[in-house]
């Protein structure tokens, strides 16, 4: 049985995807590093709601920042989490047989 501390770890991180902004912020970032406008971009939501939804991440441990003169550029700190939401992804879109 797995032991209850890495349980813990783990419901922490799937609470920390929870949200549909994060989950759409961590499946941009597998594709690479972006900067907080380029995530409003492509998000179309507001940049306080980006920041906010990075700030839970970043709690996580599931973000890196890098600061590139005036802007602060974030990437995954660790691909699992990239393949972690691409296998959710996937999951949903699979095709249901019904009950």
């Amino acid at each position: 049985m797995t032991d209850a501390r890495v349980l813990d770890e783990t419901a922490q991180l799937f609470r920390a995807l929870g949200n549909t902004t994060r989950v759409a912020i961590v499946d941009i970032l597998g594709a690479g590093p972006r900067c907080v406008h380029e995530l409003v971009d492509a998000l179309g939501v507001d940049q306080p709601l980006v920041s906010q939804h990075l700030r839970v991440l970043r709690s996580a441990n599931l973000l890196r920042t890098e600061r590139r003169g005036r802007e602060v550029l974030y990437s995954l700190a660790d691909d699992h989490v990239a393949h972690i939401v691409r296998d959710a992804l996937t999951h949903t879109c699979e095709p249901r047989e019904e009950p």
